[in-house]
């Protein structure tokens, strides 16, 4: 299944800005204190509670989005562009017409016109400053005994580092399965076997089937999907758990400051992998509903009554470092600091094991065979 493409014609999403109010200068969104800062003249001030969105995160209809038929006040327009690189979607300013690509540090120009998409219902607010996850990430390279010194150097006093958040869709469906399969029950039967000439008795174990059908019920509440292709996903799953219960209705201060990427996982299409987590929660409840010692499934026949998303944003801290010639991206879990990225290796720093391995194990055979009296 995917979303059709063509969406309802919309007005430009109004650009928001928030001025310090002694210098003009562009504020930003400090995770520590949850106020809004000014990094030219240090002022702050508190963020608005008045709920920008309309109060708590709503759901949206699947199926009516589908079909093209979301409301407009759930559509906007953006100035993004993608990286020619990595094909990250980024979006831009109004005011901004290039910029760096967080994911992968390519220079990236924005392109002309806009791009219309579902809007985000919710997200995560940052709550480590740039300080804390650059820490998080140099404590863990410090742990990689076989990564290069110079990169872990590098990355301690290299660029800044990119808040950015990722787009992800989360699912919600209330299903109902009727199955068919077979349990199995363990018995034990007695025999009688010879062995080095003797006969003994032993306790052969056999399974007994019998066919079952039944029903299971379950409801999916935030089924959570990657809308991004920038970053392999085994370094975005990395990052999980994410705590959505504490998930806050958008509101652009949240975002200033930050970046923002658009989703380039469709809506129909991210469903599809939402379908396949559901599908194995529910064959896992076939088989405790089975029960037995053992368990066959056989028919799956799983029907969805009400089935709810929405497009939330999460936090991550970027760093793309080019270190030798190669690009090295590391990603801080913007609540815990969790950090996943791809794994350096320094060829002298294993070269240097591979010997002490060699000396290690000779010494070691020298020991055995002079303890055996060989030498």
């Amino acid at each position: 299944m995917t979303e059709p493409t063509a969406l309802p014609t919309i007005a430009a999403t109004e650009e928001h800005r928030f001025p310090c109010d002694q210098c003009g200068a562009d504020l930003r969104f400090d995770p520590g204190d949850a106020r809004l800062i000014c990094d030219h003249c240090g002022a702050s001030q508190p963020v608005d509670d008045t709920p920008w969105s309309g109060g708590a995160i709503r759901e949206l209809d699947f199926r009516q989005a589908i079909d093209n038929q979301l409301p407009a006040q759930d559509i906007e327009a953006v100035r993004a562009s993608s990286c020619p690189n990595c094909g990250a979607r980024i979006e831009f300013g109004t005011d901004i017409h290039a910029t760096e690509c967080p994911f992968c540090a390519t220079p990236v120009v924005t392109d002309t016109g806009d791009h219309r998409q579902i809007k985000p219902k919710g997200l995560l607010p940052f709550a480590l400053d740039e300080e804390q996850a650059r820490t998080a990430m140099t404590d863990w390279l410090g742990r990689l005994w076989f990564a290069p010194n110079g990169l872990q150097d590098y990355a301690r006093k290299g660029r800044r580092m990119a808040g950015i958040y990722v787009p992800y869709w989360t699912f919600d469906a209330d299903t109902t399965t009727d199955y068919t399969g077979q349990r199995g029950t363990d018995y034990y039967e007695t025999r009688t076997v010879i062995r080095n000439g003797k006969r003994e008795q032993v306790r052969v174990r056999k399974t007994r089937w019998r066919s079952v059908s039944g029903r299971v019920a379950r409801f999916f509440d935030d089924v959570l999907v990657l809308a991004s292709r920038s970053l392999p996903k085994r370094y975005t799953d990395a990052l999980e758990p994410w705590d959505l219960t504490a998930l806050e209705p958008y509101a652009p201060h949240y975002l200033a400051g930050f970046r923002a990427e658009g989703y380039q996982v469709e809506l129909g299409d991210a469903f599809q992998q939402a379908r396949e987590i559901m599908d194995r929660q529910i064959v896992r409840d076939i088989k405790f509903d089975i029960g037995g010692d053992h368990q066959r499934v056989g028919s799956v026949d799983t029907a969805i009554g009400t089935l709810t998303f929405k497009h939330v944003l999460l936090p991550v801290w970027m760093a793309a470092y080019k270190y030798r010639g190669k690009t090295y991206r590391f990603v801080v879990n913007g609540r815990s600091g969790r950090v996943q990225g791809e794994r350096p290796w320094s060829a002298w720093k294993i070269g240097i094991a591979v010997v002490l391995g060699l000396i290690l194990a000779g010494v070691a055979g020298y020991l055995i065979a002079l303890n055996e009296g060989q030498f």
